[in-house]
This record gives structure tokens, C-alpha cells and sequence, in this order.
């Protein structure tokens, strides 16, 4: 299968499918927020009304600490979808990745599905995207070819070794890995962002990132998509059974977000993706060392809708993080990353055995 099919195939098994990791017997999913709490104020001394959500990310501005995650391009049917975000990330005032841009590399006649982002979002935070597997192929001249493309802000290169282990056709020769995004970070003259894409980052992994010379991490913790799932449905699909029986043992792979928020916070801004599914989970985010967050499959359907069901779907999760702040009694950004959590239950078992100190967040 091309990789421009195997694109469209990806966006229509996350609009249709159960494609969403780390469910208990409940059915619950766990990205290790709901371990965490935030402390409530019941005197939080400031107007709702007046709160700030702004905030400051690789030098621009958005409007609220959110990011319109990776996502999709590569096929003609996905341009409509990307220009119905980007549209609402530049009526918002947030930032906005693309997919994988390695289909319009192998292809030009699908650059159009990504630069369509620029075009509708002129002012926005726009950043592009390539796999660091295809680094090894079209190296640093690929990267910007990527990041000429859609005039990118900062470009982000994502770490799927677990979905290509998945894959039949799936890449699995790391490596040289690090040696390839520093070659990056120092060539490239906008920021680089690595980027995991459901199966968490570590401490250590992230210490290597910052060594490395990139402006920020992107946690992609276990808790959102797995594309371990994803890639289940696909096996199923041409009756790879081998193929699905790997994605559905390593459905569950990963580090829980929340945890890998906590552990990748070293010396660059660190972006929480994987299950941020409403402001409470921003807040908390934040709250823990993220400096935006970011998300994705919630708005697969409203894309597929249209611009201004994203901008509705946006709007939600604007409120929320304001209420949440206001109950916090946090006018700012600033404030809220200082408010105070509890953390509890297998979150706190696993920082703790990892040399974490979990009661510092609840006393400052």
C-alpha cells in the first residue's frame, strides 16, 4: 500500500473505529490523570471574567496553551480536513501541526493537502512533520524541503517505533536515531520538536532529547490513540492475523501521559498529547510541568464537519481550562503551572519506584 492510501486509511479507522489506549476492565481509560487532583480554592479572589489563558511557546503567542495536534495529509481527501483546522486554529489564536509530510516528500502532487495549513492559517503557530525513520532516507534536505512546504514554524520529528513494529511494512532499524535529530537541531534554523505518538517519553530518553539540541518534547504518552490499535484494524482489514495479534498484545504499550509529562520536564517546554480530552486535563497538565498541551482525535469528527464544529469543539475546551482556573484562584497561565495537585494510585507507585518526589506538587 502507498503511503498517500495508507494516510487516508489512518484518518478514517480514528474517525470510525475504537482506536483509544489503556482501558481497564471498566472500560475507563487511564492516561494517569485521573491520579491527579487539583486542589481546590474556595476562595479563589478573582473574576472569572478576567482570566488570562494566554500564553508564550517557541516564541509566539497563543491565545490558550493548546496545540491542534499532528494529524493528518498526504491524500487528496484529507486537504478539506486539514483546512477546516487550520481555519479554526487561526480564528482561535493556537498553533496546529500537520501529519507526516513523508507522502508529499516520496510525492509532490500531495503537498497541496499540506500547504493548504498556511494558506488558511497565515498567522498561526504551524509546524510540520517527519518520522525520524525517514530521516535515514532523505535526511536534512528532506527536512526542509518539509518545512519550505507549509512555511513551518518549527518542524517535529516523531518517534513511532512502536506502530512500525506493528506494521508489516513498518520500519524498524533505529538506528543512529539520535545522531540524526541532532544533525537536525543543529542545521535547521527554526526550533525541532521530538515528538512520540502514543507510547510515552522517559527521563532518560528525554535527557538524550535535550542533548541532542531540541526546543521541545512532545510527550505523546499512553492514553490517546494507539496506533498499535490502529494498525489492528488495518492487519484485520487484509487478513494479517499475525499483524493483529502483535497490535492487539501491545495495544496497551507505553508510559501514561500525566507520567510522562512529569518525567520528560528536564530544561525545554514540554507539550502534553495522548488522552487530553477536556480543560481539566490541560489544567492538570500544566499544573505538572507541561507548558502546552495538545490534541487530536476529539477533533477527527468535527474536522470531518467542518471549521466551525472545530472551533465549537476548541471553544469547550477553552471554558473548561477557565474554569478550572478560576477554581484554583489561578488569573494566569503562570499561576495555574503553580497550583497545587495531589497525586495518588499507580501514578504516584510508579514516579515514586522511578525517584520521583510526588508531595512536592502539593506543597508550593
Amino acid at each position: 500500500m502507498s503511503t498517500s492510501n495508507r494516510k487516508i486509511e489512518h484518518l478514517e479507522l480514528c474517525a470510525n473505529r475504537n482506536v483509544e489506549a489503556n482501558r481497564d476492565e471498566h472500560n475507563f481509560r487511564r492516561t494517569g490523570f485521573e491520579e491527579i487532583t487539583l486542589v481546590h480554592n474556595a476562595l479563589p479572589g478573582i473574576n472569572k471574567q478576567e482570566i488570562d489563558t494566554s500564553v508564550e511557546f517557541l516564541g509566539h503567542r497563543l491565545a490558550f496553551p493548546l496545540l491542534i495536534a499532528s494529524m493528518t495529509g498526504g491524500h487528496p481527501d484529507t486537504a478539506k480536513v486539514n483546512e477546516a483546522l487550520a481555519l479554526a486554529a487561526q480564528e482561535m489564536g493556537i498553533g496546529i501541526g500537520v501529519g507526516s509530510q513523508r507522502a508529499a516528500i516520496e510525492d509532490p502532487a500531495q503537498e497541496d493537502s499540506f500547504r493548504i495549513v498556511r494558506d488558511a492559517a497565515p498567522d498561526a503557530f504551524v509546524y510540520g512533520n517527519i518520522g525520524l525513520p525517514q530521516l535515514k532516507e532523505y535526511g536534512v534536505e528532506g527536512v526542509r524541503r518539509a518545512v519550505e512546504m507549509i512555511d513551518a514554524d518549527a518542524m517535529a520529528i516523531h518517534l513511532n517505533f512502536l506502530q512500525e513494529a506493528i506494521q508489516p511494512e513498518g520500519d524498524t532499524d533505529a538506528r543512529g536515531g539520535l545522531g540524526l535529530i541532532k544533525q537536525v537541531c543543529d542545521e535547521l534554523t527554526i526550533p525541532v520538536i521530538a515528538k512520540e505518538t502514543g507510547a510515552g517519553i522517559s527521563r532518560e530518553v528525554a535527557q538524550q532529547l535535550c542533548d541532542a539540541g531540541v526546543s521541545a518534547i512532545d510527550v505523546g504518552g499512553l492514553g490517546g490513540t494507539t496506533w498499535a490499535g490502529v494498525e489492528v484494524y488495518r492487519a484485520r482489514q487484509q487478513s494479517d492475523t499475525k499483524s493483529e495479534e502483535l497490535g492487539n498484545l501491545f495495544w496497551d504499550w507505553g508510559i501514561p501521559t500525566a507520567i510522562s509529562v512529569i518525567e520528560s520536564n528536564i530544561s525545554v517546554p514540554v507539550i502534553a498529547t495522548g488522552g487530553i480530552r477536556t480543560g481539566i486535563d490541560m489544567a492538570k497538565s500544566l499544573a505538572i510541568g507541561a507548558s502546552v498541551c495538545a490534541a487530536a482525535l476529539p477533533l477527527v469528527v468535527p474536522a470531518l464537519n467542518g471549521p466551525e464544529d472545530v472551533k465549537a469543539r476548541l471553544s469547550v475546551f477553552l471554558e473548561e481550562l477557565k474554569t478550572a482556573m478560576f477554581l484554583t484562584g489561578s488569573a494566569t497561565i503562570g499561576e495555574l503551572m503553580q497550583s497545587r495537585v495531589v497525586i495518588t494510585g499507580k501514578t504516584k507507585e510508579y514516579l515514586n519506584e522511578r525517584g520521583f518526589d510526588t508531595t512536592r506538587f502539593a506543597c508550593r
